[in-house]
């Protein structure tokens, strides 16, 4: 076929281009974030307070693993919580003016391990476990209370001590989570979070009081008042630690921040007379065999990951060029319904020519392609919302037409289907499909016309097969379908009101044909007020023979067809 020739000639020009996918790459993250602190000394009366954190990652990964170092550097702010509120001394005299110093605990880490990540299948997403070990130098952390009220001391009496920490080169360990989302090959944001333990870090020794932490005890009660005091216990004196002690100190902490990737996760290799290899893919129906335009195919590889996509042209046939031969699996989709896949193998490829492969439609249903075009012409009409009601279960489904008026349903072998077209101030005409009479053999595609007529104040519209017994005004039931229409046209515009127009010939007298037009009009209102139409919204009048079409006036010869065209009813939309 002469497409297949094109296909082929094209995989001939190719540029002698090789593109490798390499997923060895940098990566290097900055962060900020929120560190909360616990620490495991003997200090009863300091608590620790959470902080800023900041931080850097670089990181060389292949494929899911990989080595990354991290510098972080924390800072975290002690808090005494010894009590100044109602404190009274030995000698019940009342501590009111207090000394008090806390200085900020500064931690910096830089470490190195092992990292993981798995990522989605478009690359978007990475998802990382990052590992270290290494050291870190702490610095500060000194608390003093002291009371002043009594001048004990030149500095007044110390209620709360700790000398804090001088630490470096300490052992420590990092795990932390991380999630990532690139914008394109090289810049992403990400948010984590990590945990991070110290161990046997070391405390000061206060040079001036030779001591490493002190508080004062205390007993707690109630005042004459009812209010809570703390008396200091003079007798036992102050608890002193004079050797620093060594402990454990661990955190927990969130972040967010920039990833960056140094390297692209492909590159090219240009030779001189590299192979070029091209698959051509057709897509055809399984029943009819005949080929499917705008048919959605994708070509992916073993792991799941789409190497290339495309849509077929109007022959059905879509041509992936420089692609390296591999085991791939070719899927399509055709209006939201998949089909049966195909495969290749890696040795059914030839350099310089062209794979041809074929996918199938194997859906037993029909694909009824639709058009909704303004009546009495080819105007395409859009953002039209088309229903369609399937009239043998209770089954409804809605589409929105394109730019071209065009809408797509899948309709299933042996129904009946009515569609009809929703838009502002258009009446649409109902349109029945009956999928019956279609055979899927040799049919697939099922095409449909549907008009919509502008409903503009005061311009009659033609309501069809409204047709009555001879000099009857009851409703049939071949009316009912038609003026089932005009309800769900005041349905969809409730705003509206309506005039039913109900037309007779010059046959009888014009007093007659008044009164019988008036209740054939009269006949049409209630029963679209029975449909659940307010009555102020509708209203009929009877024209009789006033309004003809033709010639055929009293005294005028004319045929039952040119009779039957002025026999007719209509509706206008009542503009005030």
């Amino acid at each position: 076929m002469f497409y297949q020739l094109g296909t082929a000639q094209t995989a001939k020009a190719l540029v002698k281009k090789e593109v490798l996918k390499n997923e060895n790459y940098f990566q290097i993250s900055a962060r900020a974030g929120y560190d909360n602190p616990f620490y495991s000394n003997d200090t009863p009366y300091i608590d620790y307070n959470g902080g800023l954190e900041v931080g850097m990652s670089i990181d060389y990964y292949w494929k899911w693993f990989g080595i990354g170092a991290d510098v972080d550097y924390i800072s975290n702010t002690p808090e005494s919580t010894y009590p100044t509120q109602g404190l009274i001394d030995g000698n019940r005299i009342p501590l009111t003016t207090f000394d008090l110093s806390e200085k900020g605990i500064k931690r910096f880490f830089y470490g190195i391990g092992p990292d993981f990540k798995q990522q989605s299948k478009n690359g978007k997403w990475v998802y990382e476990l990052n590992t270290r070990v290494g050291l870190s130098s702490i610095k500060g952390g000194r608390t003093e209370l002291r009371e002043t009220t009594t001048a004990i001391a030149p500095l007044g009496q110390l209620l709360n001590f700790h000398a804090g920490y001088d630490a470096k080169n300490v052992v420590t360990g990092k795990a932390q989570v991380r999630v990532n989302y690139f914008f394109n090959e090289y810049i992403g944001v990400h948010a984590g979070a990590y945990y991070m333990r110290h161990f046997n870090v070391s405390e000061l020794t206060d040079p001036s009081l030779g001591i490493s932490s002190s508080y004062y005890p205390f007993t707690t009660g109630t005042n004459t008042v009812g209010q809570t005091i703390a008396s200091l216990n003079p007798k036992n004196g102050p608890v002193v630690r004079m050797e620093p002690d060594k402990g454990d100190i661990s955190s927990l902490g969130v972040f967010a921040g920039l990833s960056l990737k140094l390297a692209s996760n492909k590159k090219e290799k240009t030779c001189n007379d590299c192979p070029a290899y091209a698959l051509a893919v057709t897509a055809r129906d399984k029943y009819t065999k005949e080929v499917l335009p705008d048919t959605d195919v994708v070509l992916k590889n073993i792991k799941g990951e789409v190497v290339q996509s495309g849509k077929t042209n109007n022959f059905g046939v879509v041509v992936f060029n420089e692609i390296k031969p591999d085991n791939y699996t070719i899927e399509g989709m055709l209006y939201n319904t998949k089909m049966e896949s195909s495969t290749t193998v890696t040795n059914e490829f030839k350099a310089k020519e062209t794979l041809q492969k074929v996918i199938l439609y194997t859906d037993l249903n029909f694909i009824l392609k639709g058009k909704v075009v303004v009546c009495n012409s080819a105007q395409p009409l859009a953002n039209v919302s088309v229903k369609l009601k399937n009239l043998l279960i209770a089954e409804q489904k809605n589409t929105v037409t394109n730019d071209n008026g065009e809408f797509i349903f899948n309709v299933a072998k042996n129904s009946m289907y009515e569609v009809y077209g929703k838009k502002d101030s258009y009446f649409s005409q109902t349109e029945t499909i009956a999928t019956k009479e279609y055979d899927r053999n040799t049919t697939l595609f099922v095409k449909l016309e549907v008009c919509m007529e502008e409903a503009d104040c005061g311009k009659a519209i033609g309501l069809k097969n409204i047709l009555y017994d001879l000099d009857k005004f009851e409703i049939k039931e071949e009316a009912k379908k038609e003026l089932n229409r005009l309800v769900q046209f005041m349905l969809d515009n409730p705003s509206l009101k309506v005039e039913v127009l109900s037309h007779t010939d010059s046959r009888s007298s014009n007093e007659y044909n008044l009164t019988l037009s008036q209740n054939r009009a009269n006949a049409a209102v209630d029963y679209v007020v029975s449909q659940g139409i307010a009555r102020n919204r509708i209203s009929g009048k009877g024209y009789g023979e006033t309004q003809l079409l033709n010639k055929c006036a009293d005294g005028v010869s004319c045929s039952e067809a040119q009779h039957q065209l002025n026999r007719r009813t209509e509706m206008k939309v009542i503009c005030n």
